[in-house]
């Protein structure tokens, strides 16, 4: 028992680590997108940036939208990024209850 214990919390570990490391990422891309955007360069996909939102950076496109005032006039964005929070919020409540 304390063995399976242990490996939990080293799996729960390495999942927070997973999480921040992708929020930075996802809001450093939002603000080098928005950069990108005001100097007229090549550009961050949007694909690129709801796929970093759906595999966990959700809370890095929110932060990363209302700091840099970014993609907020996209309906999907708008809508979309909050969405994608609040599923995987539910989730990890609902996972963190399970064990």
């Amino acid at each position: 028992f304390a063995l399976a214990r242990g490996l939990g919390d080293v799996y729960k570990r390495q999942i927070h680590l997973y999480l921040i490391m992708i929020n930075v990422i996802t809001f450093a891309l939002y603000g080098l997108d928005k950069w990108r955007a005001m100097t007229r360069q090549w550009r961050v996909r949007e694909k690129k940036l709801i796929i970093l939102a759906l595999i966990g950076g959700s809370i890095g496109a929110m932060i990363g939208m209302t700091v840099f005032h970014h993609k907020t006039r996209k309906w999907y964005f708008r809508l979309g990024i909050p969405l994608i929070l609040g599923i995987q919020v539910s989730l990890i409540l609902c996972f963190y209850d399970m064990m």
